[in-house]
């Protein structure tokens, strides 16, 4: 780690008032600088690979891309940056899943400024941070909640989509593994998200883990 520079942070969020309040806050801050802006997982994404991004402050609910999906992402092609989720989300479901995808600190909206400079410091420091009472509840394996009703629309096919998806796998894996093609598969996601009224991989990636799906 170079403590001779300040950390540099990307804010990924869709939410201009977010991100300009994040930005005055950093500012007042001589360890760290914003260096960029991202309105979505994908602009993310991108943007680690051209600016020297040490943090990620990451939302979830971002249109092209959703925040699960970019984290996974740029663990896997830049594992040196870390990424720290802030969102409004207190689901332990989806806490669990961006665990599973490498998060590196886990944070909701209505934290003190402290504990997210704290975040920011520690994950930099290779330590990883996941302040809540959900995600000590997560961590005892408390159970969660059963499977939703809504599962009940789905075919045994699209459960079986539903699954992987919720595992992290791209359509590629998904039809390697079902022996269906990708396109199939982005078929299946489609249809998946029309009946269960979800528009994004976070809002599956919950029910698909309250259902037992994954674990």
């Amino acid at each position: 780690m170079n403590t001779d520079r300040p950390i540099r942070i990307l804010l990924a969020d869709d939410h201009r008032i977010i991100t300009d309040g994040l930005e005055q806050l950093l500012a007042q801050l001589p360890d760290v600088e914003c260096i960029g802006v991202a309105t979505n997982g994908e602009e993310a994404l991108q943007m680690t690979g051209h600016l020297g991004v040490d943090v990620v402050l990451m939302d979830i609910d971002m249109p092209v891309m959703d925040g699960i999906e970019a984290t996974e992402r740029i663990k896997q092609e830049r594992p040196q940056v870390k990424v720290v989720v802030l969102s409004m989300h207190e689901d332990a479901a989806v806490v669990k899943r961006l665990m599973a995808v490498g998060a590196d600190g886990y944070l909701v909206k209505n934290c003190g400024k402290d504990e997210l400079l704290l975040a920011i410091r520690n994950v930099h420091q290779g330590q990883r941070h996941f302040a809540s009472a959900l995600t000590e509840a997560l961590l005892r394996n408390d159970p969660i909640d059963e499977r939703p009703d809504a599962l009940k629309e789905l075919s045994e096919r699209e459960i079986e989509v539903l699954g992987a998806l919720a595992e992290g796998l791209g359509n590629k894996e998904i039809g390697e593994r079902l022996f269906i093609s990708p396109r199939t598969v982005d078929t299946h996601r489609t249809n998946i998200m029309k009946k269960l009224d979800v528009h994004h991989v976070a809002g599956l990636v919950r029910i698909a883990i309250k259902a037992g799906l994954v674990q």
